[in-house]
């Protein structure tokens, strides 16, 4: 029932940076986690980050943390991924997805996500 479109991938060199989006449609905003994930070939899907729009909480990965900053604007229904200091090892295809809320739900599984979009790619150069 949801909708969600990434945009703002792209090829960038290591040290560089890339702010991704995401448009949700179908529902309100407010109501949901959204996440980041992202997946190389041959790997498996991976968290990136997460952000409670309401409580205006977020989670990030150990290995994007510092770096990377999940935000989101409630009035454009839009997610944001902003990516500095890139690396060649953020390579990937980089989704956004929508979980609904729950106490004590682990975030960085991607099985509790129910909604996926098609997915950007971004590649870092080294």
């Amino acid at each position: 029932q949801v909708q969600l479109e990434e945009s703002g991938g792209g090829l960038v060199q290591t040290g560089g940076s890339l702010r991704l989006s995401c448009v949700v449609s179908g529902r309100t905003f407010s109501s949901y986690v959204m996440g980041w994930f992202r997946q190389a070939p041959g790997n498996e899907r991976e968290f990136v980050a997460a952000i409670r729009w309401s409580g205006r909480a977020t989670l990030y990965a150990s290995a994007v943390r510092g770096r990377f900053t999940m935000s989101g604007d409630s009035g454009k229904n839009t997610v944001y991924l902003q990516m500095n200091d890139l690396k060649p090892e953020d390579t990937a295809v980089y989704y956004c997805a929508t979980a609904p809320f729950g106490s004590g739900t682990d975030y960085r599984n991607r099985n509790h996500y129910n909604a996926w979009g098609q997915g950007t790619q971004v590649t870092v150069s080294s």
